[in-house]
């Protein structure tokens, strides 16, 4: 399977396979390349409706060049922590940041999640998220306000009394039982209907079938979310070799 950047040619069968409604999945076999890789791709040029293939090639060269420019200079070897691939953990938190855009989070603020939880301490301040995503302090400060209020990062100061944008592991005990609650809520509304359309019509018993079960998986992601909620804090069983 072939690997490194997508040629200009490719990005144009990418977009004639969208043309003709392929899947993703369809599109990278025929390039023989992995399913994420095309995702990825064409979430963060546009997405499948606005895809260009000359608009993408020339907005990965220009994210390349910026990103020689941002660059360290000097001839002493950045470290990495943990012995990590840096070239592979920047590739996924481009996954993960798509993952984040195709569950409805705009653009920057799933790039802004993405980092953070990529992060070791969990948290970033403004200036390392400006410096991370070479993005303007104000798209940082409106991606955190946006992130806040969904209850997906919250504020903390460190000992330098910096303010620090902190992904807790209880987020995402926190999201599935919003969205638990934000499920029974249709269930509810879907039974409403079943007064005013009349018990027994087709119409109500569609909305009593759907209020059923939205019911059941409101029920069983709460439930599931309870259930699973230590996995969260769970501690590895030993440190990886070669930790600092």
């Amino acid at each position: 399977m072939p690997g490194g950047r997508l040629t200009q040619q490719e990005r144009q069968q990418i977009a004639l396979g969208l043309a003709d409604g392929l899947a993703y999945a369809e599109i990278a076999r025929r390039l023989d390349r992995p399913t994420s890789t095309i995702t990825r791709e064409v979430m963060r040029n546009g997405g499948p409706t606005a895809y260009r293939a000359d608009l993408a090639h020339r907005a990965t060269e220009h994210r390349a060049h910026r990103r020689r420019q941002a660059a360290p200079r000097g001839t002493g070897t950045v470290p990495r922590a943990y012995g990590r691939d840096t070239e592979a953990v920047r590739a996924y938190e481009e996954t993960l940041t798509t993952v984040f855009m195709q569950s409805g989070t705009p653009k920057m603020m799933a790039r802004v999640m993405a980092a953070v939880c990529v992060s070791d301490a969990g948290s970033l301040t403004a200036s390392e998220l400006v410096e991370r995503l070479q993005v303007s302090p104000a798209s940082v400060s409106k991606a955190v306000a946006f992130l806040e209020e969904q209850g997906m990062v919250r504020r903390e100061r460190d000992e330098r009394r910096r303010e620090r944008y902190v992904v807790d592991s209880d987020v995402f005990y926190e999201a599935m039982m919003a969205s638990a609650r934000g499920t029974a809520q249709v269930a509810e509304t879907a039974r409403q209907g079943v007064g005013v359309l009349g018990p027994g019509t087709p119409a109500a018993v569609r909305m009593e079938n759907i209020a059923r079960y939205l019911d059941f998986v409101s029920e069983s992601i709460a439930r599931a979310a309870e259930q699973a909620r230590d996995i969260l804090h769970a501690k590895p069983e030993a440190n990886p070799d070669g930790c600092d």
